[in-house]
């Protein structure tokens, strides 16, 4: 059976389970580094990612998570889950887990009040526009090679494209929260990334 792991340790990680729920998946709330033994896959859910960081060293979690990712296991971030995530992110006064090779600024959009929702086009998907909400969410300022673009908004500031969903081979990161809407096709796309993975390392 596949189990992913949802970081439970702030954040909306129970919005996040009703997701795979709703899918049939199981999941585990990872809290210490012995909850990260035996998963398929790990969420790192939104939140405050000065809180995460600082819980994260709290909890002794920092360096089982950097090896958990470095197992090659998939790992999506989604919002403070991308900003932990992130090779760099911008006033951050904690180490991330340099997972992907991203540039990230925090709170890009604003404050709470500011947060804003908007129908966003993600090829992967296939289908309708996916609605996506956005809570201080941060902005991608860069990506580096090997880094897929699955999904951008304009900046109205700018008028360019910024990148708001990315991939990098078992790494998944959203600037926005799929968890808070009932469209479930983002965790489906982690479910069939997860399970993709457990057949490439299975034995022929």
């Amino acid at each position: 059976m596949t189990t992913i792991g949802i970081l439970a340790l702030q954040g909306d990680f129970i919005e996040h389970e009703a997701s795979f729920r709703r899918l049939g998946i199981s999941t585990r709330r990872v809290r210490l580094p012995d909850h990260l033994r035996g998963l398929d896959g790990l969420v790192l859910p939104g939140g405050e990612s000065t809180t995460f960081c600082r819980l994260m060293a709290d909890f002794n979690l920092f360096e089982p998570l950097r090896t958990f990712v470095r197992t090659g296991a998939p790992v999506w971030g989604t919002c403070a889950g991308m900003i932990v995530l992130a090779n760099h992110a911008s006033d951050l006064d904690f180490p991330t887990l340099e997972a992907i090779d991203i540039a990230v600024l925090r709170n890009a959009y604003g404050r709470q009040v500011n947060s804003f929702e908007a129908d966003i086009d993600i090829p992967a998907l296939g289908g309708d526009a996916f609605h996506a909400i956005f809570i201080r969410a941060p902005a991608v300022e860069s990506v580096g090679k090997g880094v897929e673009v699955l999904a951008s908004v304009r900046d109205e500031k700018t008028g360019e494209e910024a990148p708001v969903a990315v991939r990098r081979r078992h790494i998944l990161a959203t600037s926005f929260h799929p968890e808070l809407t009932t469209d479930t096709r983002l965790h489906a796309f982690f479910v069939d990334m997860v399970r993709d993975a457990g057949r490439s390392s299975s034995p022929k």
